[in-house]
């Protein structure tokens, strides 16, 4: 194998790994608007629209902090006893979750 054929091969690697990354995280964030939304009483259409609400957020605040700051600011506004640390460690449970879901398919 040629050393251009090696380079290939890893940006190919590459560039899966970061689609599936996005995949896992697009999940988690579908999940965790979902469960946000079960917490703040929405259900059905609600429910699904917050949670795409959620994801929307993600696109324009990359990272977990985008998500995290729109679910605390609307859990604080309505109300809903969560601490920090519990909304960071479904997160990060969602997101094992997302990618055990996102890996099976």
């Amino acid at each position: 194998m040629s050393f251009t054929d090696r380079e290939r091969d890893f940006e190919a690697r590459f560039v899966h790994d970061q689609e599936l990354r996005f995949r896992i995280e697009a999940r988690r964030n579908k999940l965790i608007g979902l469960w946000a939304a079960e917490k703040l009483g929405k259900t059905g259409e609600e429910a699904t629209a917050y949670a795409q609400s959620v994801i929307n957020v993600a696109f324009q605040a990359p990272g977990d902090e985008g998500v995290f700051g729109k679910i605390r600011g609307d859990f604080d506004a309505a109300g809903v006893d969560q601490s920090d640390h519990q909304i960071r460690r479904h997160l990060d449970e969602l997101l094992a979750q997302a990618e055990t879901q996102i890996r099976g398919e």
